[in-house]
């Protein structure tokens, strides 16, 4: 079967081929629920390239995630024409043509031609398989509208070096690749005794991390802390804690011992501290912080944080709910919609407040490149809901019901404890201080973000 798309793209053709020609370009055009790659930082369009990847969530164990992968077999990169066809996979078949034109001086003309064919077995699912490929195609020109436009922001902004920490995370992946993809430089800080080219060892554990690694690094992302998406065992809280706490603390007394490093530590922080309910509040990065485990970490977290130089711009970037098919505290709730008893997780009235990986990612880009930015920074969406509207719009999203609420013991028995501070919340925040900035969200209503996550 062939499949096609034709897309108009808003920026010269010449960019488009440079956006696609650089690492992080493919992590950026999959969404994070249909694959990740195996090396997100290679890239290029080059004739010979292999991409590795594993199908489905990152977090299924390998073996239920089949193998995937394409080589680079043909083309012109230079005329902006390349093509990528299977090696091995799923697929009996897969040959993917893309074709990038020029419509005038400032715009282009995208062209994807897709052929595939089915193992016998499962031709049946050609209608499924076809109309999932034109969702995903559709998703990938969402996606590079978006980025281009997002990076036409800061053309003028001369390009950084920038140090992730949580790089392999769902944020940190993706965030790696819209700077790369932005002509950005990424270091990606990897715990352990060795890096290789385009990483830097480091371990929080033992206070180790080398200041000549961090030389001619521009601005530091700390991400780096082990999930709270786990049952909250006492053993657990504490690694919750000490994860976010030691790397903190490392990384700001390092830079703190440093005359010409790093002018910037962009922080990962957490709505988390305004304490998991406080109905009839609206919530800024003035609120008072709340009470409860999360609440006490997060304070202690950024606290840990301002032991930079005051001359080193310190973010604090306080995170919701954010929206992914690949993980997060959407994915779990999937399956349950899908099987038609998906609904609500706390009381209707209770506020939940959101953005999606894409517009978080964009989020953490902006403050590094973005100068007047600093202080702690809620990076919501401006539109948060209850959850009736919330289980209701992701039904329709999914085309099914959302009548029946998910009972407690449920959440209980997957969180422990953590369920009263990560189900059932009610926090309604503001995210006025980001578009104070200048950042304004690709998708700042939750019905058109579900439909982009979920590429619908």
């Amino acid at each position: 079967m062939q499949i096609r798309s034709t897309a108009r793209i808003a920026r010269p053709a010449r960019e488009v081929l440079e956006w696609l020609d650089r690492p992080g370009a493919v992590v950026r055009l999959t969404p994070p629920g249909l694959a990740t790659l195996d090396d997100p930082a290679e890239g290029g369009m080059r004739a010979g390239r292999v991409v590795g990847a594993h199908l489905g969530p990152a977090l299924l164990p390998d073996l239920l995630r089949p193998a995937w992968v394409l080589h680079h077999a043909q083309g012109d990169p230079a005329a902006g024409r390349f093509v990528d066809q299977q090696a091995s996979g799923p697929w009996r078949t897969w040959r993917h043509e893309h074709q990038v034109s020029a419509d005038g001086p400032a715009a282009s003309i995208v062209h994807d031609a897709i052929e595939i064919e089915l193992p016998r077995a499962l031709r049946a699912l050609e209608p499924l398989v076809t109309q999932r490929v034109r969702r995903l195609l559709a998703f990938r020109t969402r996606q590079l509208r978006e980025d281009l436009a997002f990076h036409a922001r800061f053309a003028h902004v001369p390009r950084r070096t920038v140090a992730i920490t949580g790089s392999s995370g769902l944020i940190g992946t993706q965030l790696a690749a819209l700077l790369e993809t932005g002509g950005h430089r990424v270091l990606r800080m990897r715990r352990g005794q060795s890096a290789r080219e385009g990483e830097i060892a480091w371990d929080p554990q033992s206070g180790r991390l080398d200041v000549a690694d961090l030389e001619g690094v521009d601005a530091v992302v700390n991400l780096a802390g082990r999930s709270i998406a786990t049952r909250w065992t006492a053993s657990a809280q504490r690694e919750i804690r000490d994860s976010r706490i030691q790397g903190t603390e490392l990384l700001a007394r390092t830079l703190a011992g440093m005359r010409e490093g790093p002018s910037a530590l962009i922080q990962a922080s957490a709505v988390g501290i305004y304490g998991p309910r406080r109905p009839g509040e609206l919530l800024t990065e003035a609120s008072a912080p709340g009470d409860g485990f999360l609440a006490d970490v997060v304070r202690d977290w950024e606290a840990a944080a301002g032991g930079v130089r005051k001359d080193v711009r310190l973010a604090l970037l306080r995170t919701p709910l954010v929206l992914s098919d690949g993980g997060g505290s959407l994915l779990p709730q999937l399956p349950l919609f899908w099987l038609g008893m998906g609904g609500r997780l706390t009381a209707p009235e209770a506020m939940l407040s959101w953005i999606t990986l894409d517009d978080m990612v964009r989020a953490y880009t902006h403050a590094v490149l973005e100068p007047a930015l600093e202080g702690p920074v809620n990076t919501v969406a401006p539109d948060p809901v209850d959850a009736a509207t919330f289980a209701r719009e992701l039904g329709r999203a999914l085309h099914r019901p959302a009548l029946v609420p998910v009972p407690p013991i449920g959440p209980r028995l997957a969180l422990g404890e953590g369920a009263d501070e990560l189900i059932r919340t009610d926090q309604k925040v503001s995210g006025a201080r980001l578009r104070a900035s200048g950042m304004e969200v690709a998708h700042p209503r939750l019905r058109e973000a579900l439909a982009h996550v979920l590429w619908r």
